[in-house]
C-alpha cells in the first residue's frame, strides 16, 4: 500500500489511501466544530392601553399666610397669630386633625433690589387640607380667603382609591394586548398560546386637578369638577402554541 497523497483544506482533512488492487481511494474525513447558534425565544410580544374616566371625589386645598416684617422674630411673632387664625377657621369648617397638615413653613430675610443688603424678614406658612365634598371647594375656599385670612389658596382634584380605577383600566388594557395579539397571530398563521409574561409601564403618578387661586373675588368662587382619566399601559407577551 502506498500514500497517494494528504490536502489540508480548512478545518476538513481528506487523507487518500490506495490499497493494493482497488481501484478507488477511500476518504476519511475530520468534521468540522457545530457553528454556535443563539437561542431566540418565539412568542407574540404586544401591549396594550386603557383609559377610565372617573369623578373625582376628594378635593386637596392649600392655603397659606405670611409676614413680612423688620426681624426674624417679629415676622415669627405676626405669622403665628395669623395662622392660628387661619387654623381656627379651617377646624371650624369640620376639618378633622388627620386631614389637617402643614406642608410649609419657612423664615429668612428679603433683600433690597440690589441684593446687597437686608431690608427685612419674611414668614410663611401652608396648610394641606383633605375636604371630602367636591361639590362646596369654592364656598370652602372663600371662608379660608374672607374669614381666615389666607393669602395664597388653590385646590386640586383626586380619588380616595385611586387603585381602583387603576385596577380596572388595566384589566381592559389586558383585554386590549389580548385582542392585539390575536390578530397578529391570526396575520402569521399560528395559534396564540399562554401568557408568558406581563408587565405593566403605567407611570406611578395619578393625574389630579389643580387650580391656584391668589386671592377670592368678591363674587362666589366657583371650580368645576369635571372628571379626571386614570391610564395604564401595559405589555402582554404570548407563547406560540
Amino acid at each position: 500500500m502506498s500514500v497517494a497523497g494528504a490536502s489540508l483544506v480548512a478545518l476538513v482533512v481528506a487523507v487518500a489511501v490506495v490499497a493494493a488492487g482497488r481501484a478507488q481511494p477511500v476518504f476519511i474525513t475530520s468534521p468540522a466544530a457545530a457553528p454556535t447558534t443563539t437561542s431566540i425565544e418565539s412568542g407574540v410580544f404586544t401591549s396594550g392601553d386603557a383609559s377610565v374616566s372617573k369623578q373625582p371625589d376628594t378635593a386637596f386645598l392649600y392655603a397659606g399666610v405670611d409676614s413680612q416684617q423688620s426681624t426674624a422674630s417679629a415676622a415669627q411673632s405676626d405669622l403665628a397669630s395669623k395662622a392660628a387664625k387661619l387654623i381656627a377657621r379651617v377646624k371650624a369648617l369640620g376639618v378633622a386633625d388627620k386631614d389637617l397638615n402643614t406642608s410649609g413653613y419657612s423664615v429668612g430675610p428679603t433683600y433690597t433690589p440690589s441684593g446687597q443688603a437686608v431690608n427685612g424678614y419674611r414668614a410663611s406658612e401652608q396648610l394641606q387640607i383633605t375636604w371630602h365634598d367636591v361639590n362646596t371647594v369654592g364656598k370652602v375656599l372663600d371662608a379660608i380667603v374672607q374669614e381666615g385670612g389666607a393669602t395664597n389658596v388653590g385646590a386640586s382634584f383626586g380619588l380616595a382609591d385611586p387603585k381602583a380605577a387603576q385596577s380596572e383600566a388595566r384589566t381592559l388594557a389586558i383585554a386590549d394586548a389580548r385582542s392585539r395579539a390575536q390578530a397578529m397571530a391570526s396575520a402569521a398563521g399560528v395559534k396564540l398560546g399562554q401568557v408568558i409574561r406581563v408587565s405593566d409601564l403605567t407611570s406611578s403618578g395619578i393625574p389630579s386637578a389643580r387650580s391656584d387661586i391668589a386671592a377670592a373675588a368678591p363674587a362666589a368662587t366657583q371650580l368645576p369638577v369635571g372628571e379626571l382619566t386614570v391610564a395604564v399601559t401595559v405589555e402582554v407577551d404570548f407563547a406560540i402554541a
